[in-house]
């Protein structure tokens, strides 16, 4: 099949659009709409949605066809009479690429329209830092996977970058990292790749795949709260997520929690995180280290200082009492913070994920304790703690589907 360009996808801005175009342009961003919640739709079925004639709408399908972005799926039922062709998405094109910033690495997925998982690539060596040769590496690594395969760059439509710290969901800049250009970090990108960059905070991203999964799409209120080398919540509220004015809401690992002269990364004093994140673990570790506690990790790492918050994790499975002490304190901390959100929300569910969840037991035992002392039994019986299902890729995954959603709901 010879793979046209994206015509439908890659349109000028609608500023550019003369009236019946941009109206056929929305009518067909509608009808995509449609057919990603429902799969498959007849044209009666469009016309009622849409309001729309059928003539109109057998056109527009024609178009988004030729334009491959719907295929005609063929004839349905079995009743006397003439039966009607469904359309759909068409899968294996229009394809998504999320990309998901870490520290010492980064994880790709590639993605089709229909959100079937085409290639996914973890754990690839990447510092994250804030210069121009971690961005260079970045970009780098982004245009040699679409070179692995012919098919997935010429399907390529959008990219879904996340990062930590905080990023303005309407112009694309970071603010902790990357922001030494003039441009936004997704008009950098889009400029050396070639595709158009969506770029989200990585909690919102995380908590957007969380979402996603099909034992939730019945759920209109839930709380992901994101615990890696940083403290990050996502929210969905009355079945929307939510960003704030400009992308900043979320932000709970910054909230004044102790009273301690600990400096956190954003330059306060006795925040959440200051105590209970990954940075924080690999610190209380080191310290104790050096008052003379005993770990499994002394014997394992000559320099302390190259003790990195998975290797705790990983200790603390390993029945290390030392990272089990530590873990636990820190859940029972984040358990007291977390009945804060439990009030003001008053959500259906809380889901934990992120790295320090990997310890299991050992971080959700503690964390529940704390939940069931220090929280409203009335407000609590509403809500079921869970730890994330979904074990890796929820951040690439979560930058696609966000990639996804902002390019079908943008006008």
């Amino acid at each position: 099949m010879q793979i046209k360009n994206h015509v439908f996808f890659n349109q000028p801005s609608v500023n550019q659009m003369t009236g019946v175009v941009f109206k056929n342009y929305v009518l067909k961003k509608k009808i995509v709409q449609h057919m990603d919640k429902k799969n498959s739709l007849t044209i009666n079925e469009l016309c009622k949605k849409l309001n729309t004639s059928a003539p109109k709408i057998s056109t527009l399908l024609q178009e988004l066809i030729d334009d491959e972005v719907v295929e005609d799926l063929g004839k349905v039922g079995t009743g006397v009479g003439r039966r009607p062709n469904k359309y759909g998405l068409l899968g294996g094109s229009n394809f998504f690429l999320g990309v998901e910033l870490e520290n010492n690495s980064l994880d790709l997925c590639l993605m089709d329209i229909k959100e079937k998982v085409i290639a996914y690539e973890k754990n690839i060596k990447f510092d994250l830092e804030n210069n121009e040769q971690s961005l260079s590496r970045l970009c780098e690594i982004i245009l040699n996977f679409m070179e692995t395969n012919p098919l997935w760059k010429k399907n390529l439509i959008r990219i879904g970058l996340n990062v930590s710290g905080r990023v303005n969901r309407h112009t694309g800049h970071s603010h902790n990292y990357y922001n030494f250009h003039d441009k936004s970090l997704g008009e950098i990108i889009h400029e050396r790749v070639g595709v158009m960059t969506y770029v989200e905070n990585d909690t919102r991203a995380k908590a957007f795949c969380e979402f996603r999964r099909e034992d939730l799409k019945s759920r209109s209120n839930v709380i992901y709260i994101n615990v890696d080398y940083g403290v990050g919540l996502g929210a969905m509220v009355n079945g929307k997520l939510q960003y704030g004015k400009s992308g900043y809401s979320g932000e709970f690992g910054h909230i004044p929690f102790f009273e301690n002269e600990l400096i956190c990364r954003c330059g306060k004093k006795g925040c959440l995180e200051t105590e209970v994140s990954g940075r924080a673990l690999v610190n209380q570790i080191v310290d104790k280290l050096g008052q003379g506690s005993s770990s499994s990790l002394q014997k394992k790492f000559k320099d302390w200082n190259k003790i990195k918050m998975m290797d705790i994790v990983d200790a603390a499975k390993k029945d290390d009492m030392l990272a089990i002490e530590l873990i636990g304190s820190m859940a029972s901390k984040l358990g007291k913070g977390i009945t804060s959100v439990l009030h003001l929300y008053n959500p259906e569910l809380i889901v934990f994920g992120g790295a320090l969840t990997r310890s299991g037991d050992h971080f959700f035992l503690p964390l529940q304790m704390a939940i069931n002392k220090y929280s409203l039994s009335l407000v609590r019986n509403d809500t079921r703690i869970e730890i994330s299902k979904i074990t890796e890729g929820a951040g690439a995954m979560g930058a696609c589907f966000l990639a996804k959603n902002k390019l079908l709901t943008s006008f």
